[in-house]
């Protein structure tokens, strides 16, 4: 719609022509282009609700990543602190996630099954963990390797499983949890035969084919002395990253009644994230931490 208006120019009185306002307010319609409709080809890629939703990052050539990189055989203590630091950065930008568990270059993030973080899309979710994991990754790398230079960017690939019940993800972190036990030994024995037995890798891996655990157990020890139950926790059992609250004292400055000021010591209660080296397989760690689970029949 056109008002007409009297203007005032230099001084003489003109007559000139205003466009209402209403035509320069921003409407949906205005907002869209022609090439709105390419949306119509995203996929719809929400999770099920009311199901646990597991994110699985594991590192991509990882093995040739860690040699390029002269990573401590069989377990590297700076790289397992390393995961674990980005894990730590990824659970403190999602509170949604309850637990994660990692070993060797794997980490598995899960979220609670009321989170509606993203609107529970699986895409989303994924490469949100994958890209703050990978940049923490490197942002971290010289607090753990010192002099040792990262001579390119590690890459990690991810996956997003549904598990509906507790049960269901409590085999699923003892699947993994199975694999770092069953992993560890290969490689503690692999290893052990190499560097203290003067065997090649390939006759390390002749030696170790058909053998059982118990078989491993024994070489380690009768031909070591090396008891493998005594081997540190972090590389047997991995590591367990949960929420737990901790009294914290800290020192304050207050007012007393005479205008006088005195530090007085105040303990608060926060929620931080906290490291587990322990068997997640049985029951005793899921009753000391009833929190983590949520009720089945809700």
């Amino acid at each position: 719609m056109l008002i007409a208006r009297a203007c005032r120019f230099g001084g003489r009185v003109r007559s000139c022509v205003v466009k209402s306002l209403a035509c320069f307010s921003t409407s949906s319609s205005m907002a869209k282009s022609k090439f709105e409709y390419v949306r119509s080809f995203e996929t719809d890629d929400s999770c099920l609700r009311n199901c646990y939703i597991v994110v699985r990052l594991d590192g991509r050539n990882f093995h040739k990543f860690s040699e390029q990189h002269k990573f401590t055989k069989p377990n590297d203590s700076r790289a397992l602190g390393l995961m674990s630091r980005s894990a730590h950065s990824v659970m403190a930008e999602m509170e949604d996630i309850i637990i994660a568990y990692g070993q060797s270059d794997e980490f598995s993030f899960v979220f609670k099954r009321t989170s509606n973080l993203f609107k529970r899309r699986a895409s989303k979710l994924m490469t949100h963990v994958a890209s703050q994991f990978s940049s923490s990754y490197v942002f971290h790398w010289k607090e753990f390797f010192r002099e040792q230079p990262l001579l390119y960017p590690p890459s990690f690939d991810g996956r997003v499983v549904l598990y509906p019940s507790n049960r269901n993800l409590r085999d699923y972190l003892s699947w993994r949890q199975a694999d770092c036990h069953i992993n560890n030994l290969y490689n503690t024995v692999f290893w052990t035969l190499v560097q203290r037995g003067g065997l090649t890798t390939t006759q390390a891996e002749d030696r170790l084919k058909g053998t059982l655990a118990a078989d491993k157990n024994e070489i380690l020890f009768s031909e070591f002395d090396i008891n493998y139950n005594n081997e540190s926790a972090i590389h047997r059992k991995g590591t367990v990253l949960i929420w737990e609250k901790r009294d914290e004292t800290v020192t304050k400055r207050v007012k007393l009644p005479n205008e006088e000021e005195k530090e007085v010591p105040v303990t608060r209660s926060r929620r931080r994230v906290q490291d587990h080296h322990c068997d997640i397989i049985g029951d005793q760690f899921w009753e000391e931490h009833p929190d983590i689970l949520e009720d089945d029949n809700c």
